[in-house]
């Protein structure tokens, strides 16, 4: 005796309307630099966290800071990947002296999802931190305790 079993296929899933950008009444989308500017904004707010970009990214940035008018890129070191419903973020990020690279993490990706998820309704899938420098202080060149000479 064999015994067959023929299987029954799943009924095809209903599209989900249920999202808050994609309803019976449209569709919202959100642009790539939306989501890269509150990701920005967001790791800023995060004490501990001096700047944001690679160096190339910093140091651009420092001589548009110089030009009057002009002012610095809320998404600078950002870059992030957005979908219909989802968004992942990649950031590099540079540390000041003295603090824990893994609590400043946690706390980075905590604000960065909640005020990307907040704003825009998308779901943050992931945040990817890349540390890339340390900043120490004096290093900016600004120190106005520098010698300059042996008298004044």
């Amino acid at each position: 005796m064999t015994e067959t079993t023929t299987k029954t296929p799943a009924p095809p899933a209903a599209k989900e309307t249920t999202g808050a950008l994609v309803t019976s009444q449209g569709t919202t989308t959100i642009a790539d630099t939306v989501v890269q500017k509150i990701a920005g904004l967001a790791t800023r707010e995060v004490p501990g966290v001096h700047s944001l970009g690679g160096g190339a990214a910093r140091a651009f940035s420092a001589i548009r800071e110089r030009i009057p008018g002009a002012t610095a890129s809320a998404g600078q070191g950002v870059s992030v990947e957005v979908g219909e419903k989802q968004a992942a973020v990649d950031l590099q990020v540079v540390v000041e002296y003295g603090v824990s690279i893994a609590d400043l993490a946690r706390s980075v990706r905590r604000n960065v999802i909640t005020a990307v998820e907040r704003t825009t309704g998308l779901e943050v899938v992931e945040v990817n931190i890349a540390v890339g420098d340390l900043y120490l202080p004096g290093d900016d060149g600004d120190d106005k305790t520098a010698d300059t000479g042996r008298v004044q």
